[in-house]
C-alpha cells in the first residue's frame, strides 16, 4: 500500500484494496518515507478503516499534538466495548476517546482531579456502558501505569452513549440534529462570530450538546446538585456566556416546553465561554 499522508513517523493514511481510506499504525512505518512511497506491511501493527469523510483529518490534528499511544488505548477500549454492546459504535469514537484520554491523563499528571457531576445518573441510566468504562480504566492502567478514578469511567461511558445515536429512531435522530444545530446558531448570533468547527474546543462543545440532546429525547433530566453560591459565581464570572445560555433556555422552553436545570445552565455556560473565549484569543493573535 502507498502512503497517502504522513501523520508522524509511526502513523500514515493510506487506502485499502476497496479504495477505503485507512489509518495505519506501526513503529517506524513512515521513517524516512515520502508521500506516494510504499510502506513495509510487516511493520503494520494496527489498521483503522475510515468510512466517514473527514475523520482522518480530525485524527491528523489530534496526532500532531498527542501520542499514538492514546489512539492504541482507544482502539482496545472500542474493541472491548463493541464485543459487549448490542449496537454498532460510531467510528468517530476513535477520535473522541483519543482526545479524551490525552486530556484526562494530562490532567492527572498535573494533579488535577475533576469530579463528574453526572456519575450517579450515568451509573443508573447506562449500566452496561458504565461497566465497560470500568474495564476501560483497567486497560488504561495496564498501558500507562496510571489509575484514573471512577469519574473518568463516567466520562468514558458517556462517549459510548453518544456513539449510539445511530441506534435511535429516525425522528429522534432528526430532533437531536435540529436541536444541536439551533443551539449552535444561537451561540453564533449571540457572540456575532463563526465558531471554528475544526478546533478541539468546538468538538468538545458539540459532544456536550449531543449528550444534552440525547438526554432530552429520552426525557432524562439532571438532578439539582449545583451549589447556589457556585451558580451565582458562574453568572458573575461569565456574564456574556450566561446570557447566551438564557437564550438557549428560552428556545427550549418555547419550542419543547423543556426547563433547564441550574446544573445544565452551569455546564452550558462553562462550555460556551470556553469555545468562544478561546477562539477570540486565537483570532486576537492572528
Amino acid at each position: 500500500m502507498k502512503i497517502k499522508k504522513i501523520l508522524n513517523n509511526n502513523v500514515v493514511i493510506s487506502e485499502n484494496e476497496c479504495n477505503q481510506e485507512i489509518v495505519v499504525m506501526g513503529r517506524g512505518l513512515a521513517f524516512q518515507k515520502k508521500v506516494g512511497e510504499i510502506f513495509d506491511s510487516a511493520k503494520v501493527e494496527k489498521t483503522f478503516v475510515l468510512e466517514t469523510q473527514g475523520i482522518s483529518e480530525k485524527l491528523a490534528r489530534l496526532l500532531r499534538d498527542t501520542s499514538e499511544l492514546y489512539l492504541n488505548i482507544a482502539s482496545k477500549i472500542m474493541d472491548y466495548a463493541q464485543s459487549h454492546l448490542p449496537y454498532k459504535l460510531d467510528e468517530y469514537l476513535y477520535v473522541a476517546l483519543t482526545d479524551h484520554l490525552s486530556f484526562a491523563i494530562s490532567r492527572y499528571k498535573q494533579g488535577i482531579h475533576l469530579k463528574n457531576p453526572l456519575q450517579w445518573e450515568i451509573r443508573k441510566y447506562y449500566k452496561q456502558e458504565y461497566q465497560i468504562a470500568l474495564k476501560a480504566l483497567e486497560i488504561i492502567e495496564n498501558e500507562t501505569n496510571i489509575t484514573l478514578g471512577e469519574d473518568e469511567a463516567a466520562s468514558i461511558a458517556l462517549h459510548l452513549v453518544n456513539s449510539q445515536l445511530s441506534g435511535e429512531n429516525m425522528a429522534a435522530a432528526v430532533q437531536i440534529t435540529e436541536m444541536v444545530n439551533t443551539i449552535l446558531n444561537i451561540v453564533k448570533y449571540h457572540f456575532k462570530m463563526e465558531l471554528d468547527e475544526n478546533s478541539v474546543n468546538y468538538e468538545r462543545f458539540l459532544t456536550h450538546l449531543r449528550f444534552f440532546a440525547v438526554r432530552f429525547v429520552r426525557k432524562e433530566k439532571l438532578d439539582e446538585t449545583v451549589d447556589p453560591f457556585f451558580f451565582d459565581q458562574i453568572q458573575l464570572k461569565y456574564p456574556n456566556a450566561f446570557e447566551c445560555t438564557k437564550k438557549i433556555a428560552a428556545y427550549l422552553n418555547n419550542q419543547f416546553n423543556w426547563e433547564l436545570t441550574k446544573d445544565e445552565e452551569v455546564y452550558l455556560t462553562v462550555h460556551i465561554h470556553r469555545v468562544t473565549n478561546r477562539q477570540k484569543m486565537k483570532e486576537g493573535s492572528d
